[in-house]
């Protein structure tokens, strides 16, 4: 029977993954603007739009990846440090997954479970973000790859799909405060990289109660900008940060600039790029929320879609710059990490959920990634034997290293869901007291911190709420004086 399943679900899924992120997301946007009464050419607009901000924002990033690791690779060629794995980056990682068989059992599974949700309201977020859905595939390869038990790795699949939906709703109002949207506007994600907010939050709610002074020398990028002008603008910032870089691999002057100039040029596109995403899912917007007015009076419902809409924001990028050279020189020190930081420099399996979680503080940003980076490390480093061996069997191993070379992906997004997979098959393939007590602890600290992250989002959620109402009171009070 499983077999049929996923026989049917390679069926259904396999010619539109092929397509790729960009072409599947345009035909998947049209398709769903157009069933909720949008005319053919605003849906196509729609999706054309969308798929243009996700070719754009992913040239960027492979520039800006592009020319600081070949800065910082050079800074680790002048220290002599030697680790044994080499990250990859995450195009090898979402080939093997595709590779398997059964990720599009997964990506089955994980759609009938957003949809029966929907019904139950249980969630307001409908994921089209379908390639994406590689992320919980690959934690279910994991536990798969050790313990080849398909019922256990399609539970914990299930599990952080549900409660990657349920964080989708819960992130909503901080998406419109950052982003400036309209509430109207239904934009959200379920992107794996915010399953990271409960740890950031844990570290938020400590800097709140203990560190709170430091909060008057914070700021964020549109603070700065209104203070000293151009030096601290988005081109400004990514100038400086890439003259750090330049100048920590030791490179010639014209590099520097090179590098210094394209820090710069992608801050700004970043911010630009981000901004499409809301654009293209305007007409979307508009058809949703007449349908939805029509049959489901009273209830909102988000589209989930890739995070890079917020690239807008540049605290994201200028922490994620920032955390490039620290998370290089950690690499080298950190007890139990093998793994060197190069295709992964750029952290953006961190910096949309310390966004999130801090709303742009950069010090809160920063400070707080520094704790986030070992994780990413550690499990990085946990998973290489895993990927590589995989990676060789489906024939995506990298052709320029050695066979022996252990690969994986630094920066990988759901550090944390990584570890706890691996933990999962080795207690079923190994099950001894110390392998299931550490699985269960893990499982229970993990579930037991999202809940209460969750109560702490809903407070948040309600202060938006209430500032709205006032904000409301006050208009009203104007217009009647």
């Amino acid at each position: 029977m499983i077999d049929v399943i996923i026989k049917f679900a390679n069926l259904i899924f396999q010619p539109l993954i092929n397509l790729g992120s960009a072409p599947m997301m345009m035909i998947l946007l049209t398709i769903f603007a157009m069933l909720m009464g949008v005319k053919f050419s605003k849906a196509l607009e729609g999706g054309l739009k969308l798929a243009i901000a996700l070719t754009g924002m992913g040239i960027v990033i492979g520039i800006l990846t592009s020319a600081f690791s070949e800065a910082l690779q050079a800074f680790v060629e002048n220290t002599g440090i030697q680790l044994s794995v080499t990250d990859v980056g995450w195009a090898p990682l979402a080939t093997i997954t595709w590779g398997s068989p059964y990720t599009l059992f997964f990506l089955l599974v994980l759609v009938i479970i957003n949809m029966v949700m929907l019904a139950i309201n249980k969630t307001n977020t409908l994921d089209v973000d379908i390639f994406n859905f590689w992320h919980p595939a690959l934690l279910g390869i994991i536990i798969l790859y050790y313990s080849k038990n398909l019922f256990v790795a399609t539970l914990f699949v299930v599990f952080i799909g549900v409660l990657k939906f349920i964080n989708s709703d819960l992130m909503k109002p901080t998406f419109n405060d950052l982003l400036s949207m309209p509430d109207s506007n239904p934009t959200t994600t379920t992107h794996l990289n915010f399953m990271l907010n409960p740890v950031i939050m844990l570290f938020d709610t400590i800097f709140e109660k203990f560190f709170y002074k430091l909060d008057k020398y914070d700021f964020n990028a549109a603070d700065l900008n209104k203070k000293i002008g151009f030096w601290g603008s988005k081109f400004a910032i990514g100038s400086y940060l890439g003259l750090f870089v330049g100048l920590l691999g030791q490179q010639s002057v014209s590099q520097i600039f090179s590098l210094a100039f394209t820090g710069a040029v992608s801050l700004e596109l970043f911010s630009l790029i981000g901004s499409w995403f809301i654009a293209a899912v305007e007409p979307l917007s508009q058809g949703l929320t007449t349908f939805m007015a029509k049959r489901f009076p009273g209830r909102q419902f988000y589209i989930g879609i890739d995070w890079p809409f917020l690239g807008a924001r540049a605290e994201m990028w200028a922490a994620a710059n920032v955390l490039a050279p620290i998370l290089l020189i950690m690499a080298m020190f950190l007890p139990g990490n093998s793994i060197l930081p190069l295709a992964g420099i750029i952290a953006i399996g961190l910096t949309p959920a310390l966004l999130v979680v801090c709303r742009g503080k950069m010090l809160r940003m920063i400070t707080i990634g520094v704790f986030m980076l070992p994780i990413f490390l550690w499990s990085g480093t946990m998973i290489a034997p895993m990927i590589t061996q995989t990676a060789q069997n489906v024939g995506a191993f990298p052709a320029n290293l050695a066979s022996t070379q252990l690969i994986s992906h630094s920066t990988k997004e759901g550090p944390i869901e990584s570890m706890l997979a691996v933990w999962i098959g080795k207690a079923i393939s190994n099950p001894q007291v110390q392998t299931i007590l550490l699985a269960v602890g893990a499982l229970a600290v993990y579930s037991l911190l999202f809940v209460w992250y969750a109560h702490k989002m809903k407070q948040r959620n309600l202060a938006y709420k209430n500032a709205e109402e006032a904000a409301k009171v006050v208009v009203d009070s104007i217009d009647i004086a």
